[in-house]
């Protein structure tokens, strides 16, 4: 992906791969820090690091190639440039060249409040991006996820699904920070209760090389959705709690993540266990109906970020 975007000038991080270690340290050694220290492979939403220190630079890279923390996926790492400001994600239906991109949303991926501590999958989203300017979100479209769609086009692998971009609003403007070729979780909770259109209809355009004959509507509400995950995520956590209160929720979509049935029960089975949704007029109404919501559901361990989509309203 990063080659691909360096390739077509498409907007991302400085960057360089490596297989092999003392090479990779070398490089390290020379870059301004924060950096920022990504195992290439599959790692459950956890393989990046960013490092503000020497010290944390260089056990982050010591972990993820020599301790093998992630496994295979550390075999090959990044080591990127370091971008600040304001995440935002953006899906979009694509057909080749026809890219239509879907409600934008914001995923919060440290697990504590005020976006502090480890990087996790995702501790919740919310959609729509009021305090971001429509120019900058029709920037990422038209900048980076078009040119991306007609860059696999020329390289004779044109794209047909659901492409997801990873953004970084810098003060240069949006950088790419990954591509994932599927729905992302959990932006998809709060993307997917706005669509109007049918979902199978969009899909099939898109397989029958007619997504730009269709007519994609968005609802006007906004959709905030909670993560619930198990203590000591994004670490080693317990499994196997019993989740009580599900019942209890009737104005709330709850989405299973890492959930299990076990003697009856509805028992805990993953890090991310819940993704509780609210809807409502605006993020303030949906807001308190996705913690009123996860207030009734209990497991022991449970935590949660308090903060989700307040950047919003400040």
């Amino acid at each position: 992906m990063k080659n691909l975007l360096r390739k077509y000038n498409i907007p991302t991080a400085q960057y360089e791969t490596f297989t092999d270690y003392q090479a990779a340290q070398k490089y390290l050694d020379r870059q301004t820090l924060p950096i920022v220290i990504k195992a290439d492979g599959l790692a459950a939403g956890k393989g990046v690091t960013v490092c503000y220190t020497r010290e944390e630079a260089n056990k982050a890279l010591q972990e993820t190639m020599v301790d093998k923390s992630f496994g295979a996926a550390g075999d090959k790492v990044v080591i990127e440039q370091f971008l600040e400001g304001q995440e935002m994600s953006i899906l979009a239906f694509v057909d080749g060249e026809t890219v239509r991109a879907m409600a934008p949303a914001q995923d919060h991926k440290p697990v504590f409040d005020g976006d502090k501590g480890p990087n996790t999958g995702g501790m919740g989203t919310y959609s729509p991006l009021p305090h971001i300017p429509q120019s900058i979100i029709d920037e990422s479209t038209e900048n980076i996820i078009k040119p991306t769609a007609r860059a696999m086009v020329a390289e004779g692998r044109p794209f047909r699904g659901v492409l997801f971009a990873g953004l970084m609003i810098t003060k240069e403007g949006p950088r790419t920070i990954e591509f994932n070729a599927r729905f992302g979780d959990p932006e998809t909770q709060v993307v997917l209760p706005r669509l109007k259109t049918d979902l199978l209809d969009i899909i099939l355009a898109s397989l029958h090389g007619t997504l730009n004959e269709i007519d994609i509507t968005w609802s006007e509400e906004a959709a905030v959705c909670v993560v619930l995950a198990s203590e000591g995520y994004p670490g080693s956590y317990p499994k196997g709690r019993v989740i009580e209160g599900l019942q209890q929720v009737n104005d709330a979509l709850i989405f299973h993540a890492g959930t299990a049935v076990a003697n009856g029960n509805i028992v805990t089975n993953g890090g991310r266990v819940l993704g509780i949704v609210g809807l409502g007029a605006d993020l303030t109404e949906a807001r308190k109906q996705a913690y009123r919501a996860a207030e009734r559901i209990v497991f022991l361990g449970k935590q949660n970020r308090t903060d989700i989509a307040a950047k919003a309203l400040q």
